[in-house]
């Protein structure tokens, strides 16, 4: 069985998530948002994608088609997916593939359905693929089907779409949670996602910190990835009232009676004062990341930030197990200015699979550590994954 799995704007972040997560090493990128990966086992789209944070939608290869038979074998697969279905029938087709298929085949597609007596709607975009939005709001999975194409040297693969991302619970976990300030911290919740991934911690019930917890995004995600064992602590009072609040909210919303979560008003640099030694499996923090706006003093900056990253990774080190994980988000000033903190005791993790560690489409750091950034952002976030020696 061959799943494919269409990547969100950090390609790079979320091949290396699939691969912490699933142990995708033989996976094949076809394009820089197309990941195919031939499985050994099925798996639970629906639940697998609430989980990911760097995956747009997760389907399955249905055929490899030869040009020719392409309409025959996308008619058995919508005729397959209307069987025993009532009402207008809804289908769509979304085209990956570098060298673009006519546009013309839904129409195509259309009319055979209906030489078959079947009502249906051909659902389009003005893009040649269809957003997770369109997809969900025409409601194509389940009583529909979306029909995805990739042209790969003169074979088709033509798949079917099992699941997307929840695009309006990740934005209500963003944007509509309780306290939400710059002050208190911006980091998205698919990113906090993607990066407890890559901490790989297999055993739910043991222990995870973040230590610079701003306003809780981190300790939330975690929480609905069924941690029950979450620390946060940060020095301002503000982030500590702000990850309280977020944490209430979020335990009542999604029924997380389970979780135990604590938020300590700490300094980072005390954690081995209040977290006994060796008992922590990961640490996955964003820590201050220096000045957002105005113009910045380089190397005043950066050395600041080296003696603050070197002092709190030499404190999560005192509190992590042997192998433990520590994930940490430095800034990259530009794209190109990075931090250089002592990461003594600890060894880098290549989280990417070796196929894909020389991917064109995907954009790493200067030392081959994954990035995430926006268009125009001055400050790029360099995701580190450290572990204990």
């Amino acid at each position: 069985m061959e799943y494919f799995f269409i990547l969100g704007t950090q390609p790079a972040l979320s091949a290396a998530e699939l691969h912490s997560v699933l142990g995708a090493s033989r996976a094949s990128l076809l394009a820089r948002d197309f990941l195919l990966w031939p499985a050994d086992r099925e798996i639970s789209s629906a639940k697998l994608i609430s989980e990911l944070g760097g995956t747009i939608k997760i389907g399955v290869v249905r055929h490899w088609s030869e040009p020719a038979k392409l309409l025959d074998n996308l008619e058995t697969l919508a005729v397959k997916r209307q069987a025993g279905q009532t009402g207008k029938f809804n289908f769509g087709l979304s085209d990956y593939g570098l060298k673009p298929l006519s546009r013309n085949l839904g129409l195509e597609l259309k009319k055979r359905l209906k030489q078959r007596d079947i009502a249906c709607r051909l659902v389009t975009s003005k893009e040649r693929t269809l957003s997770s939005v369109v997809v969900t709001q025409n409601k194509l999975l389940g009583r529909g089907v979306e029909i995805i194409l990739f042209n790969d040297k003169g074979r088709i693969l033509v798949g079917e779409t099992l699941a997307v991302q929840p695009f309006k619970e990740l934005s209500r976990r963003d944007y509509g949670r309780p306290a939400r300030d710059d002050l208190s911290g911006m980091l998205p919740p698919k990113l906090a996602q993607i990066m407890i991934n890559l901490a790989q911690v297999r055993d739910k019930e043991a222990l995870l910190i973040d230590p610079f917890c701003g306003s809780g995004t981190i300790l939330s995600e975690a929480m609905l990835l069924g941690f029950t064992q979450v620390l946060g602590s940060d020095i301002s009072s503000l982030a500590v009232e702000s990850s309280l609040k977020n944490i209430a909210w979020l335990k009542e919303r999604y029924d997380l009676s389970g979780a135990r979560c604590r938020v300590l008003r700490k300094n980072a640099l005390d954690l081995p004062k209040f977290v006994k030694a060796g008992t922590a499996e990961a640490i996955v923090t964003e820590p201050y990341l220096g000045p957002q706006r105005g113009r910045l003093e380089f190397a005043k900056v950066i050395a600041e930030l080296e003696g603050l990253y070197s002092q709190a990774i030499a404190a999560c080190r005192a509190v992590l197990k042997p192998g433990g994980r520590l994930v940490m988000a430095w800034p990259l000033f530009y794209g190109n200015k990075p931090v250089n903190p002592d990461c003594a005791g600890f060894k880098t993790i290549r989280s990417l699979p070796a196929g894909l560690e020389t991917s064109p489409y995907f954009q790493l750091s200067p030392r081959h550590n994954l990035v995430y950034s926006r268009p125009n952002q001055k400050v790029h976030r360099e995701i580190a994954i450290l572990e204990k020696l």
